[in-house]
């Protein structure tokens, strides 16, 4: 039985990962799952200097999910390359760093800081805000997500995913653009933007207002959008949102997403990862499957 892909010309041994913001850089998670036993680790978004994040409070649980305003809190890439890079080499398990600024310059000299690094993959997180463009994520604007991707690509020396945002009218829109500027993968969907306010003390419950939303409640929309992206480029997806379980795994693929990622369902089961690994593994082997590969986009 063969659960290995190749993602963007890297061999993986198996398609799940992390989520990025829900993993740390696995050093959290080392006594609760195998880091071995997962084909990549996706790390905490990382910047170019330190960032505080957002006030408190800035996580809030929803109906079927939750909600963030995490602010990018990172320690910066020193801290980044001196602890958490000779962190998860300890590991046989593949590295994808996120990448995230609020200037392109921001993104640029992270990407190079990297380049000697002995990382497999990047993920720019191009759903931050844009602080030259008013503060519209550099994600939003197909023209804007192009020009970060060019740029990125120049300096890059390891294969670059460019995470998208849901937050946009046309995703295919945003996905072509970011092919366009040389992406050699995408990552969706990041999360959605949502409120909750709290009636007692009538105010909002996050202190950011808004938050990003997460876990199953968007799972409907994350496996609609991975299907449409995956049939609208020619590069590979890693699809993400509520993924809990093998079966929502399964869909993600079957949609025409190459990895999977899992993010919210770390938080109430550290070893989720690994069981959804072993679940895909039972699946195929009880419906004769013997290469993951052969139910990749296999939904059209």
């Amino acid at each position: 039985m063969n659960l290995s892909v190749n993602f963007a010309g890297i061999d993986i041994k198996n398609p799940v990962t992390t989520a990025s913001g829900t993993f740390g850089s696995g050093a959290e998670y080392k006594d609760f799952v195998d880091l071995n036993k997962l084909g990549a680790v996706t790390t905490k978004g990382v910047a170019s200097v330190p960032w505080e994040g957002n006030q408190t409070p800035r996580i809030c649980e929803t109906y079927s999910g939750m909600l963030n305003a995490i602010g990018l809190q990172n320690p910066g890439i020193d801290l980044f390359i001196k602890r958490d890079i000779p962190f998860l080499k300890q590991y046989d398990t593949k590295i994808i760093v996120n990448v995230c600024g609020k200037t392109l310059d921001e993104y640029i000299e992270v990407v190079k800081r990297l380049a000697e690094e002995d990382i497999d993959l990047l993920e720019i997180n191009i759903s931050c805000p844009n602080v030259k463009a008013g503060g519209i994520a550099f994600g939003q604007d197909p023209e804007l997500a192009r020009q970060v991707t060019d740029k990125v690509k120049q300096y890059a020396k390891q294969p670059v995913i460019m995470k998208l945002s849901p937050n946009v009218t046309d995703i295919t829109e945003m996905a072509r653009a970011v092919e366009a500027g040389g992406a050699d993968a995408v990552s969706l969907i990041n999360t959605l933007t949502g409120m909750k306010i709290d009636i007692n003390k009538r105010t909002f419950a996050l202190a950011n207002k808004t938050g990003g939303l997460s876990g199953p409640a968007i799972k409907p929309v994350a496996v609609r959008m991975v299907y449409q992206v995956a049939n609208a480029v020619k590069i590979p997806v890693l699809g993400m949102g509520g993924i809990q379980n093998a079966e929502d795994a399964l869909e993600f693929i079957m949609a025409g997403a190459t990895m999977v990622a899992v993010g919210t369902a770390n938080f109430n089961n550290p070893s989720v990862t690994e069981d959804i690994i072993n679940g895909l593994e039972t699946f195929m082997d009880k419906n004769g499957v013997k290469d993951i590969n052969e139910l990749i986009g296999c939904v059209k």
